[in-house]
């Protein structure tokens, strides 16, 4: 891996993690442009700059994200369902993840869904607490994201949306949801990387590797702040049409003979 490769996928990392937008499909079809092989390190690294956006919301919301231990315990509800789900059906996801075509498929139908959900959910509640019960809800929500190309951030939102949040105050709680469920995934496959590996992180590429992570928190930075302001004034539809374009791209280039192979 260079380090403009290293450069080209945190950016991508930054902008696509909290976007309703799938960051694994961006991964695969920036991986394939980029004419990348795929290696142990690079499969590290793609899994490791993820603590990074993490960090972009801990800092961004770190007065609201030390608020209160019941703030806390909603995470801890919201999580468990995808903590279950993903353990139970870990083979299988990983199963999924290699299917080029489920990834697309799920772009393009994710998006079909963002350009209509905006009619489906025009009447949020004057009250906007998120409740025990709307945590566990949106929770479940978020195991639909274990389906590769469906997005965590999508599944998310739509799932507070379903429970009359509005969508500053849905995007913010999937922002939240994402640090416990991605430091637990990131951190499970990470282990798993290394157990395999003993080498996949060492001392001639830990350089890059922190590079990266500076990187994808910088961006992810500027994506969150940006994409609550475009989702309250513009909605879904713009992303919607984005993922069945580039759901369509995945299978042209696939199509083509692009490598476009996922581990």
């Amino acid at each position: 891996m260079t380090w403009f490769h290293a450069l080209i996928l945190s950016i991508v990392e930054g902008l696509t993690e909290f976007l309703p937008v799938s960051s694994t499909g961006h991964m695969i079809l920036t991986e394939g442009i980029l004419g990348m092989k795929s290696t142990d390190f690079i499969q590290a690294f793609i899994i490791n700059i993820q603590f990074g956006a993490i960090l972009s919301v801990v800092v961004l919301y770190w007065k609201r994200f030390f608020q209160s231990f019941k703030f806390y315990y909603k995470l801890f509800i919201a999580f468990l369902p995808a903590a279950f789900f993903g353990l139970l059906l870990s083979d299988y996801i990983d199963a999924l993840l290699e299917s080029v075509y489920v990834v697309a498929s799920m772009l393009i139908i994710g998006g079909v869904v963002l350009v209509f959900v905006d009619k489906w959910f025009k009447n949020p509640s004057a009250d906007q607490t998120v409740t025990y019960k709307k945590a566990l809800i949106i929770g479940f929500y978020q195991v639909l994201a274990m389906i590769p190309g469906t997005s965590r951030s999508a599944a998310t939102i739509i799932g507070g949306m379903t429970q009359k949040l509005n969508k500053k105050t849905a995007a913010e709680f999937s922002f939240f949801l994402a640090v416990p469920t991605m430091f637990a995934a990131s951190g499970y496959k990470l282990l798993e990387s290394y157990m395999k590996n003993h080498q996949v992180i060492n001392a001639d590429n830990i350089w890059i590797l922190l590079f990266g992570n500076i990187v994808a928190f910088i961006v992810a930075l500027f994506a969150i702040k940006s994409f609550i302001h475009f989702l309250t004034n513009h909605g879904f539809k713009v992303f919607g049409y984005y993922r069945i374009a580039v759901g369509l791209t995945i299978f042209i280039l696939y199509a083509l003979g692009v490598n476009l192979a996922i581990s």
